[in-house]
Formats: C-alpha cells, structure tokens, sequence
C-alpha cells in the first residue's frame, strides 16, 4: 500500500531536495546496519544451532523482528525510490510534482506493526496491532529499533561461544594433563577425594560446554546501565569454580608429586631427627639416675621411653614408598615431620629438665670458688670465720648425694661473711688513698 495523503503544507523543492538527501543517508546506514548483521558469526550460528530454554525463545523473537525488519526496509526503499524518480522527471517540479513528493516524504506508510515480540508503539505501551501507519522518518526509529532488538540477541550469544567454548576447552584439555598425573601417583576415583574430584570436574565441564552451546544466552548477564545492543558480559561463574577446584586439586597432585621425588631423603631425614630424639632420652635417662645418685631431691622428673608410635608411621611410610602408593604417604610424611621435631623438641626438654640440679650445683660451686678467689686477692683467705663456712659449704656441694637447698644457704652465709669482710677493708683503703692524695 502506498503511503497516504501529507499532513501540512505542501514541501517546496528546497525542502524536497534536504529531505531526500536526510533519507539517503538513512537508508544507506540502515542498509549497512542489515547486511552486516546478515553476515554476523553470530547469527549464522544460531541459525545453525540446536537450540533450548532462554536462546531459543528469543532467537525465534529475533528471527520475526529480522523477518519484519527486512519487509519495512523493502517498503521504505521502494517508497524513497519513487520519491528519487518523481524528483529526477524536472529541474524544477511542477505543484503537482511538489505535492506527490510531499505526500510520499511526509506521508505515512502501512508497515508492520507491534505484532513483533517485544515490539511496542512509539508511545512506549504494548499493542496488539498488527499494521501501523508511519512517516518515513519514524519508520527509521521503528527500524533502528527492531535491529538493537535482533542485535542485541546476536550479539550476546556471540560473545558467550567466543568466550566461553574455547575456555572450557582448554580447561579440559589441562584436567586431562592433571588426570594423568593423578593416575600416576596412585590418585583414583574410589580411592582418594582428590581422584573423586577430578571426576566431577569432568563432568561439570563436559555438561557446561553443552549447556553453552545449546543456550548461550542462560550465560549472558546483562548492563543494567547500558543501552547497547549486546551490552553486558559472560556469566563465568561456573567456569570459574571449576577452574579454581581443579587448580587446586592440581596443587595437591604436585605436592605428591615432590613427595615421590624426594620421599627417600625425607624418610632419612625422619630416622636421623627420631634416632635424636632417642639419644637424647636415652641421655635423659642415664643423667637422671646421676642426679638421683649425686642429688638429694625428689623433684627429679621421670623420663619417657621411645616413641613406638611414630616408629612404627615411619614403618608404614617407608611401606607406601615402596609400594608406590605416594598419595598416602604425602599426608603421611607431613605429619611425621612434624611430630617428630616435637618430639626432639620433648626430649631436649626432658633433658633439661633432669640435668637441672647438676647446673644448679655447677652454679653454687662456681660462686663459691668465685668469692674465695677475690677474699684471697685482699688477704683476708686466713680468716677463721671463712674458712669455717667455706669448708661447711664445700663438704655440702662435694658430697653426694648432695642437699642443693642447704648447700645453697651454706654458699649465701658465706658470701654475706666474705662481704661483710671486705666492705669495711675496702673502705679503709680508699680512706688511706684519701689520705695520701692530701
């Protein structure tokens, strides 16, 4: 159907001739815009692809709004030809000339109308009609329009099988490289979590990958805050879990891995801290029968014996490392390693604590022997009351079994007799030095 009477004044040639220029180089862009959404990689696969949910039913709203796209592009074309050949008959147009053009550039057209999915009236509220009667002008809206529609579905999809297929892809390819792996270290669905994981993994990404392609636009969140055809981003999520569980899990398989190669020195590492660790109770033990021997105490604390326990784990992972089975023996080691530092750690502790009185009496007779020494240097090694309490206290700490308490008062009295000495002396030498300064 042509288009209908002009509303207005009739156009003069001046006018005709800018309009006609304005809608050339509408229908030039929106020809372009046609064609190249024709030939989008994404649209040529989804029109080749098994579609579901979400995709399909706005793929098939698409392919109506590219269907009626096309049919108004056809009417606006043939309408602005007829308007280019009146324009092109004479220089200058008769008034009969001016108002056909009038009526064509200004006057409306039958073009389809908000049957579209998603289509609405220039007035923003949903309608019904299935034909509506447009100025060439606003059909272009209505045009420019129906094409961010179809656009935006093209658009998105697209993004999401360029983004999402060829990762997951890959990803799969590096959970094969990680199965392998794991299967060379003993690590098995059925047998370890880590096998059970990689299984799952599978699977996830073998269902995401066809989920993907089937419907892409389940993946496809949109910007809220644009307005752009194909504004938005992939929806990664899933592919990111993944990723992050299979990295993971390729860490622990690395970790066997390192265990597999260095588990010998590790276990000679685990034999030498724990033979150790025996040595040194061993030394606990044969130091607490000295003490008990030279010292009269009773707070010698007793000395545990060997740690079987971790003898016989240190027994076990030596079986795993023979038998290959690195992903028991990975867990195996870590513990061990760390029990048994604590337990060199418990042994250097008992020793200690058992030898404590022997450093106790080693201190007293040092101090002892250490004011004797400086009473000697100011001649005052003669004296009856320091002698009498040195040899008290040195019968105390050289006798055995030895009473620390009363060897350690015996030490204290003589130090205050040794300090009561020499304070006074010394005082009256620097009262002598005084002296002869004057």
């Amino acid at each position: 159907m042509g288009p209908s009477g002009p509303t207005g004044p009739v156009m003069s040639r001046e006018e005709v001739d800018r309009a006609l220029a304005r809608l050339d180089a509408e229908h030039e862009a929106v020809e372009t815009s046609l064609l190249a959404l024709q030939d989008h990689a994404g649209r040529r696969l989804l029109e080749g692809a098994d579609l579901v949910g979400a995709t399909e039913r706005r793929w098939a709203e698409a392919e109506q709004v590219m269907t009626v796209l096309w049919t108004a592009f056809d009417t606006y074309t043939r309408t602005l030809h007829t308007a280019r050949e009146l324009r092109a008959r004479r220089r200058w147009p008769s008034r009969d000339d001016l108002s056909e053009l009038t009526g064509l550039l200004r006057g409306t057209l039958t073009v389809p109308g908000s049957a579209v999915p998603g289509g609405t009236v220039p007035g923003g509220t949903e309608s019904a009609r299935l034909t509506e009667e447009l100025t060439l002008s606003r059909l272009v809206e209505r045009m420019n329009g129906w094409y961010a529609q179809a656009l935006d579905v093209v658009a998105a999809a697209d993004s999401v099988w360029s983004a999402l297929p060829a990762r997951i892809d890959l990803l799969a390819a590096e959970l094969q490289r990680v199965r392998s792996l794991a299967h060379s270290v003993g690590v098995r669905p059925g047998e370890h979590p880590a096998g059970d994981d990689l299984d799952r993994i599978t699977g996830e990404l073998s269902t995401l990958r066809a989920e993907v392609l089937r419907d892409p636009l389940a993946f496809w969140t949109a910007d809220g805050g644009s307005s752009a055809p194909g504004g938005g981003r992939p929806d990664t999520s899933r592919y990111d879990s993944a990723a992050r569980a299979l990295e993971d899990i390729r860490r622990e398989i690395d970790a066997v891995l390192t265990v597999r190669q260095d588990a010998e020195q590790r276990l000679i590492s685990l034999r030498d801290i724990l033979s150790r660790a025996d040595r040194t109770l061993a030394e606990a033990r044969s130091a607490r029968g000295e003490v008990l021997a030279k010292i009269a105490a009773s707070e010698v604390p007793a000395v545990s014996g060997p740690p079987t326990a971790l003898q016989e784990q240190l027994a076990r992972a030596a079986d795993y490392r023979r038998h290959a089975q690195w992903h028991r023996l990975s867990p195996l080691l870590e513990s061990l390693e760390q029990r048994a530092e604590d337990e060199l750690d418990r042994a250097r502790a008992s020793l200690s604590a058992v030898t404590a009185p022997l450093a106790v009496r080693a201190e007293l007779r040092g101090r002892l022997d250490a004011y004797r020494a400086k009473v000697a240097q100011h001649g005052m090694a003669e004296d009856r009351v320091l002698m009498e309490r040195y040899d008290l206290a040195r019968r105390m700490l050289w006798s055995a079994p030895c009473d620390l308490r009363a060897a350690e008062d015996a030490v204290l009295r003589y130090q205050q007799a040794a300090q009561e000495v020499l304070v006074p002396r010394q005082g009256g030498a620097a009262h002598a030095d005084r002296r002869g300064d004057s």
